[in-house]
Parts: C-alpha cells; sequence; structure tokens
C-alpha cells in the first residue's frame, strides 16, 4: 500500500509500539488455562475478603484483572515487552486489490467515486459514510451478518482530479484504515480502475469482540463490494 502526503502535512498513521504489542500472541494454550483459573481464584478471594482485608483484596483483584485478560486473551504485556511471542501475531490487515474496466467516461467514475456518500449504495460492508465536507467524513462498517460495527472518523489525502482519491483514517482513530483508487483511460475505451483498501483493527483487539474485522468472511465481503461497483456504475442495479 503506498504511503501518501496528507493534505495537511501529516503523514500515512503509523502503528506504535503499544499497538503493536498488544495484538501479540505470546501465552501457550497450558499457560492461557492456568491464567484463567488463577485469575478466577484471585478475583473471587478478594471480592469476598474485601471488607477484612480491602488493600490485600485490591491488589488480588488487579492481579487477578491481569491474568484474567492475560488467559482470554493470550497476550501478556510483560512478556511482550521483553520480546517473546508465539509464532505469529495476530496480524493480518484486512488488504483488498482489485483492477478492472468500467464502461464509463473517466470523469464520471471519478465524480462518482469522490462523492463517499455513494460508496455504501455498492458496499455492503459499509453501512454509512456522512461527508462533513470536501475532505473528512465519519464511516461505520459492519461486520459479516450483521455481528458487529466499528466507526471511526476519515480524511481524504490525496485528491487528482478524474485520477487518484487517496483515503485514510483520521489520526487519533481507533482504527487504521487507508485506501486510495485511480482512474485512467483503457485502451478501447472506459475508464481502467485500480482500487487499494486496508483495514487494521484497533490497538488491543485480541480478546474483544472484534474479531470479525480480519475474519476471512469480512475479507471476501470487502473484494465482492469492490467487485460490485463495476456493475453498480454502469447499471445503477445492485448485484448478490
Amino acid at each position: 500500500m503506498s504511503t501518501y502526503r496528507s493534505l495537511n502535512g501529516h503523514g500515512e498513521p503509523r502503528a506504535t509500539w503499544l499497538y503493536e504489542q498488544s495484538n501479540v500472541l505470546n501465552v501457550s494454550k497450558q499457560g492461557r488455562i492456568a491464567s484463567i483459573v488463577g485469575g478466577a481464584m484471585l478475583t473471587t478471594s478478594g471480592i469476598n475478603n474485601v471488607t477484612k482485608h480491602p488493600i490485600r483484596s485490591l491488589l488480588r483483584l488487579i492481579a487477578g484483572g491481569y491474568l484474567l485478560y492475560r488467559g482470554m486473551s493470550g497476550n501478556c504485556p510483560i512478556s511482550a515487552y521483553a520480546g517473546r511471542r508465539m509464532s505469529d501475531r495476530h496480524n493480518s490487515t484486512v488488504n483488498v486489490r482489485a483492477k478492472f474496466i468500467v464502461d464509463k467516461p473517466r470523469d464520471e467514475v471519478y465524480n462518482f467515486w469522490r462523492r463517499l456518500e455513494n460508496l455504501p449504495h455498492f458496499m455492503r460492508h459499509l453501512a454509512s459514510i456522512t461527508e462533513h465536507d470536501d475532505y473528512h467524513s465519519h464511516w461505520i462498517v459492519k461486520g459479516p451478518g450483521g455481528i458487529g460495527t466499528l466507526e471511526w472518523d476519515a480524511e481524504i489525502i490525496k485528491d487528482e482530479e478524474g485520477a487518484l482519491i487517496g483515503w485514510r483514517s483520521a489520526p487519533g482513530s481507533n482504527i487504521a484504515t487507508a485506501g486510495k483508487v485511480t482512474f485512467s483511460d483503457a485502451l478501447g475505451g472506459g475508464t481502467e480502475i485500480e482500487v487499494v483498501i486496508a483495514y487494521r483493527p484497533p490497538a488491543g483487539y485480541v480478546g474483544t469482540g472484534l474479531a470479525w474485522l480480519l475474519n476471512s468472511a469480512f475479507h471476501r465481503m470487502v473484494e465482492k463490494d469492490v467487485m460490485r461497483f463495476k456493475h453498480y456504475v454502469e447499471t445503477g442495479e445492485i448485484t448478490a
């Protein structure tokens, strides 16, 4: 995915060290089970003795909560700081790339895509896009089967009329996402379009309800949405 120069001087968002380490799997299956059992015992003990030994109970609740997180997520921040990990991280940014020809003039296709509020008409993973001005918008994405939603503010970071549109999640958003679409005259007429879209889950998504973001079904959903554009812009109809 290309690195863009933002209209406001900022580059494409970079993942921080904390973001990277929060998504690392570094606890074995046995370690996760032991952490859950130990965390549950400490938490129960802390709750039962909070009136008799408040300080000791507080420490047990903190330790129990940490162990429960460690067991349920498979991520140990202490081990991550020491550089330990299992075979791989919870990576897999959703990357979708497609190239196709649309039987429409380049300016018409560009103008349709440049109005971002048009995208949810054919992209089913987009619940809505609300444009605040020419460069800033609010996006809501939904998972396969409506199992979850995620929203953020986005900004257009590169705009070459009739040729290219690039966007990304705004700095400070809880998700790193970016995309670009290029338009060029196709041999024999029409417009050749190349689309690149990437979604990276928010920091600390391990063990949360956002696992659908990296689900293969969501990846296929985005791919189909991109290819659905050709049919929609040529006919005005939405394919199944």
